[in-house]
């Protein structure tokens, strides 16, 4: 059995004094000697954190036994090691960036697509009737993807709602969201039913729980997540890898970030390229003052940078 466990969960909760509970949250998960990233916002909480099986079973109880986050659903996979070196837990105005200038012209709490559970969405995705929309950005959906899922050209989530103007020719048809873990496609498909879509569904935990539940049959490649595993397996039923190199084009499911920290571009590439570029996406980065040493992982902590009295 495995030591540690990585969680990933969301919660749509109005949270009142939001900042301040976010430095007092962050206090509470360095008590339990967990690592991660939380998002804190007043409409309330997205994280991915990583502990000891002990510690992550005392965070769920805890955030259970609070009754604005009681109906969290976590997505827990046991790991090697934790998954994140350092605890962060941060104050922003969403907890996942819609985009939008005015927030409250939706409310994932109040009105959203219908969900689906994994077996549901296996079921309903081979129906004639029915598009699968990915609201993921490019370098997500790049490393993997549902078989003959529609795919946007966005870099950032907060690019969605400029996008949905191109799907207009799909209104009359099920439209079938689907993100990582769920809290993107809460948005996604309240903005589309919003603009006049009638019939929008969502995969309810995302790819991740599809893959626990549903062995994520014909989720083509891997899934990008948010830590330093940088990519999962999901499909145990069908696998495939449908990404390719960023320099070379040779199939591989590898990720990295370039290792110019000024590019910092989420890439796919093979071992050859890795080695050969230094873990750079272009000549330009690999001659870069600034540049990262490459040790095959691609992955790369964020250091502090010296503050010079």
């Amino acid at each position: 059995m495995k030591k540690f466990q990585t969680l990933l969960y969301y919660c749509y909760s109005p949270i009142a004094e939001a900042e301040q509970f976010a430095a007092d949250h962050l206090k509470f998960c360095k008590s339990l000697g967990l690592v991660g990233r939380i998002i804190v916002a007043d409409e309330g909480l997205n994280g991915t954190v990583s502990g000891t099986r002990e510690a992550c079973a005392a965070y769920m109880e805890a955030i259970h036994s609070d009754e604005r986050f009681a109906k969290t659903e976590f997505k827990i996979d046991d790991v090697e090691e934790p998954t994140f070196i350092k605890m962060h837990c941060r104050y922003k105005s969403e907890i996942v960036h819609s985009g939008l200038r005015d927030t409250s012209i939706i409310n994932p709490n109040e009105k959203t697509g219908k969900h689906l559970e994994p077996a549901d969405f296996k079921e309903m995705i081979g129906q004639e009737d029915v598009i699968i929309l990915d609201v993921r950005s490019n370098y997500e959906h790049s490393l993997g993807r549902f078989k003959n899922a529609i795919t946007l050209d966005i870099e950032n989530f907060r690019d969605f709602p400029e996008k949905i103007a191109e799907l207009e020719q799909y209104k009359d048809k099920k439209v079938l969201t689907y993100c990582t873990g769920g809290i993107k496609c809460e948005k996604a498909s309240a903005l589309l039913l919003h603009h006049g879509f009638n019939d929008v569904y969502q995969l309810h935990g995302g790819i991740i729980k599809y893959g626990k539940e549903a062995g994520g049959e014909d989720f083509e490649g891997k899934c990008y997540v948010f830590d330093n595993r940088i990519a999962v397996d999901v499909n145990t039923v069908n696998p495939s890898v449908v990404s390719t190199c960023y320099n070379c084009g040779t199939t591989t499911a590898k990720m990295i970030n370039c290792a110019n920290p000024e590019c910092n571009e989420h890439i796919t590439q093979c071992d050859e390229c890795g080695t050969k570029m230094e873990g750079c996406c272009s000549a330009a980065c690999l001659d870069h003052p600034r540049k990262r040493p490459y040790d095959g992982t691609g992955y790369y902590v964020k250091v502090p940078q010296p503050v010079h009295q």
